[in-house]
């Protein structure tokens, strides 16, 4: 790895891979096996951080707003509070661990090679995938879901199997994170460069002479905003690869002039090629949670147990008293902390900085024994609902703004309400019962924990109507959001972008709908995939 302050004004590859992070890595990897790669990541490493390698730092991350953090928070026109990734190894680096491969009828869908898809799943797997530790909560979640009729058990599998399943997690048994970014010990060390905090402002097309634009290189700035220029190498077969995440791909071909033409032209940039569907079909999972408060301790758990519906919606779950467990570090919610933007008991819109800094006052006030216990989610497939995302500023390192239009179609709704009702009926199972309240405690905790900035289910949770206002109140992220250069609109099935020579994307911002219950490993799996089908063109004469 080297800082980008140290590379030269002009150089030259075969292939430019702009964005270091869940897909970039292991396509770089797989690339420098036979030809010269260039690996341009706008953040740091991740490698000395206790952050992003902890899971009892879970969230830390998240929390720092500092310009150095490997996360970059947003803010949705919607209204929920999100972050990207900026860090080599990308969102792999912040989330909450979980592994789980795509639905096989979603490899059929993409028209990936199912055999390929299996080995480039497998390749991944030696290097970021563990089984986690069952401990009682999740066992009981586990047992619950069963009881509320999500069955069969499939046990401990990477695979998407209708039922209940323990799935794999990053994070090894001593609790220490792998990311993408371990995938680079694969990478021929002759054939890649790695520069870090190398931010990308723009694609640059060869215009004259022909009838198609085509990519021939990048301009990007170091750390001290020097200007550097990266080249392709001449050759057919040498190309420009987008692996930027769903945010940042279509905000980088907007910014190079390849997007909606009125949408560039307000923002003053030279349109290359007019495609208006640059920055459509933004989708963003929503997530809905219910905590459960707990008589006794329970483990620190991110999530382990998922239960796949038949309806559309997946059942997750975590604990822990509190997440983080170092006692000066008073968060008790991890993945559901405001202090991390997650922020459920007002509605989006009311998520001001102000309601942000109540809330985190008020769970810093509270009585560790009163939120002792854990979290129940439900995540919808898909989704339905679509938005879009368009650009602020000409400046790459500015989040753009985006739309995600979170249940704007009613199926989205019934599958929280389902999935809602899945959870209830496993906070009241048998399995369960060691691990919640009689009910009538439950109003004396209530009014305990009246200013926590935490969700319970509505008092009348049989009350269809209450129910669907919860899911579209207290809508959080999973940060499982894509779309923006999907394919067949941006990009064809070999994801090169359509109208344009030279030039593929490779990441999330291609996917129609989020793969299986939770992406990481897909992303992954793609990196390694379009890299050997990429080799297997580059040797074809």
């Amino acid at each position: 790895m080297h800082h980008a302050t140290t590379a030269p004004a002009i150089s030259y590859y075969d292939y430019i891979i702009v964005g270091g992070g869940t897909a970039g890595c292991p396509l770089a990897a797989t690339l420098s096996q036979t030809a010269s790669v260039l690996l341009l990541e706008r953040g740091g490493s991740p490698y000395g951080n206790p952050n992003i390698t902890d899971l009892a730092a879970f969230g830390k991350a998240l929390f720092d707003l500092s310009p150095s953090s490997p996360s970059q928070r947003f803010i949705s026109e919607d209204g929920v509070i999100n972050a990207r990734a900026r860090v080599l190894g990308g969102g792999s680096c912040l989330n909450a661990g979980f592994y789980s491969r795509a639905p096989s009828q979603y490899v059929h869908a993409a028209g990936w090679d199912g055999r390929l898809v299996n080995e480039s799943y497998r390749w991944v797997e030696k290097v970021v995938a563990f089984e986690p530790p069952m401990k009682q909560w999740q066992s009981a979640v586990k047992d619950g879901l069963l009881e509320a009729g999500v069955d069969p058990y499939n046990g401990f599998t990477y695979d998407h199997l209708p039922g209940t399943k323990l799935g794999g997690t990053i994070f090894d048994v001593e609790g220490l994170r792998h990311t993408a970014a371990d995938l680079l010990r694969f990478a021929n060390p002759k054939g890649l460069t790695v520069m870090l905090h190398a931010s990308v402002h723009k694609i640059l097309f060869k215009l004259k002479g022909r009838n198609r634009p085509l990519a021939q290189g990048v301009v990007f700035r170091d750390a001290s905003g020097k200007k550097h220029r990266a080249y392709l190498k001449s050759g057919p077969k040498n190309e420009i690869i987008v692996s930027s995440g769903a945010l940042g791909s279509p905000q980088l071909l907007m910014l190079s002039g390849v997007g909606p033409s009125a949408h560039l032209k307000a923002h003053n940039i030279t349109v290359v090629l007019d495609q208006p569907w640059v920055g459509e079909g933004m989708s963003d999972n929503p997530m809905n949670a219910v905590f459960v408060p707990s008589p006794h301790t329970v483990e620190v758990s991110l999530i382990q147990v998922v239960g796949i519906t038949q309806f559309g919606s997946y059942i997750e779950a975590a604990s822990g008293e509190p997440f983080v467990s170092s006692p000066t570090q008073k968060d008790y919610f991890g993945m559901f902390s405001p202090k991390i933007g997650q922020l459920s008991t007002v509605p989006p819109k009311q998520r001001t900085p102000e309601a942000l800094e109540q809330a985190i006052k008020a769970m810093e006030a509270l009585d560790p024994a009163v939120i002792r216990g854990g979290f129940l989610l439900e995540k919808i497939y898909g989704p339905l609902s679509t938005g879009h995302l368009e650009l602020r500023t000409k400046n790459p390192n500015d989040n753009p703004s985006v739309t995600f239009n979170y249940f704007k179609d009613p199926r989205d709704v019934q599958r929280c309400v389902d999935g809602l009702k899945v959870i209830e009926t496993v906070i009241e199972s048998k399995a369960f019962s060691q691990f919640r309240y009689d009910y009538l405690q439950l109003p004396v905790l209530l009014n305990m924990t009246v200013n926590a900035p935490i969700n319970l289910l509505p008092k009348h949770a049989n009350d269809t109507t209450s129910l669907e206002q919860f899911c579209k109140d207290t809508v959080m992220t999973i940060w499982h959001y894509h779309g923006g250069c999907q394919v067949g609109k941006v990009v064809d099935s070999e994801y090169r972008v359509l109208g344009v020579d030279n030039l593929r994307i490779i990441d999330g911002s291609t996917f129609n709908y989020s793969p299986g219950t939770n992406p990481q490993a897909t992303v992954m799996m793609l990196g390694r995939y379009m890299g050997v089908k990429i080799l297997q063109e580059r040797l074809k004469k």
